[in-house]
């Protein structure tokens, strides 16, 4: 029964993942590619996840999480691995369908950690306070995106402070124009290099579900599955997510979307270097979103102050909400065990 819960676990992880997660890190790629077949959209990034996912199997001993699951808690599967593990990715799935986009770090990972983290056990006050002060696996997650959130906000205020005013009012003032092919292949490089780093942090949300050295017919199967997925979710257009990207100033211009999958890719890379402890990319994601947004505004004029606030509020209002539904279910689960 534990093999079917595993199982079922990271089916329900994969699809939830790639639902709210992907289309945040390819929804540039997807919205100012919008002309072009989905099938060749997925074959792209189908051959990146493949080298990725291969690779670090090979280089990491069968842990295809590039060692984010090594991390207090994370290290090994729960034993007995219970139902309650599932909750995480089933509340995802419907949170997804309202087009939110949480974090699936803290949503996943965090029940995870509970298991043999010593440092939340205890009532729930205990737990609130190791999560908070940074000594449990789930606070110094929450540090390490809060300080993603930050520098992504702060890199693309100075950024488009700087280029606004020539880079992006040109982008936006020649709509009309197809841009040269030179763009196409920078934004093609951009996205490879941005979903290469997305799934060396993000992994970990998935497979935390499987043994950390995984047997060749998991790595195949879980494969065959991922893969499954991103060519529904291209096909999809996206789905609700992807109005977080849209929304936004000119991200359907190809240009305007190399400059935010470079940036984008980039933090997540310093991220990387700086520790195992994984983090989530969606506030990162949403931090450089709003921080551009800021500046652009303010720098052509283009919306209203208290219309980009309102904006970049809702978004981390958004991401907030998984946040909290995050802590509600650890305190649930260590109630459970």
């Amino acid at each position: 029964m534990e093999l079917v819960f595993m199982v079922a676990g990271f089916m329900f992880a994969a699809y939830s993942v790639v639902a709210n997660d992907v289309i945040q890190t390819l929804g540039t790629f997807l919205s100012s590619n919008r002309e072009r077949p989905w099938w060749i959209l997925s074959i792209y990034t189908g051959s990146i996840l493949t080298v990725v996912l291969v690779y670090g199997w090979l280089h990491y001993n069968g842990d295809v999480s590039y060692g984010r699951l090594s991390s207090k808690g994370l290290g090994e599967l729960p034993s007995p691995f219970y139902w309650w593990y599932m909750l995480p990715p089933l509340v995802l799935l419907v949170i997804t369908r309202y087009g939110i986009p949480v974090s699936t770090t803290f949503l996943i990972l965090s029940i995870f950690s509970i298991s043999s983290d010593e440092s939340i056990q205890g009532s729930a006050l205990d737990i609130l306070i190791s999560i908070f002060s940074g000594k449990s696996t789930i606070g110094k997650m929450l540090t390490k995106s809060i300080m993603g959130y930050l520098v992504a906000f702060g890199a693309a205020i100075v950024l488009y402070f700087l280029i606004a005013k020539k880079v992006e009012k040109y982008f936006i003032d020649h709509k009309y124009l197809k841009a040269d092919n030179k763009w196409v292949v920078l934004q093609w490089l951009s996205t490879g290099f941005l979903w290469s780093q997305w799934l060396i942090q993000d992994l970990a949300n998935i497979y935390v579900f499987l043994p950390r050295e995984l047997p060749l017919s998991y790595l195949i199967f879980s494969l065959v599955l991922i893969l499954s997925l991103i060519c529904y979710i291209f096909y999809n257009k996206g789905g609700s997510i992807q109005k977080i990207v849209t929304s936004k100033t000119n991200t359907t211009d190809i240009r305007s979307a190399t400059i935010i999958d470079f940036i984008y890719g980039i933090i997540l890379l310093i991220f990387k270097e700086i520790s195992n402890i994984p983090m989530s990319t969606t506030w990162v994601f949403v931090g450089l979103l709003a921080g551009r947004e800021f500046a652009i505004s303010y720098q052509l004029n283009i919306q209203s102050f208290a219309t980009v606030f309102q904006l970049v509020l809702r978004d981390l209002a958004k991401i907030m909400l998984g946040l909290v539904v995050s802590i509600l279910l650890v305190l649930l689960i260590s109630m459970l065990q």
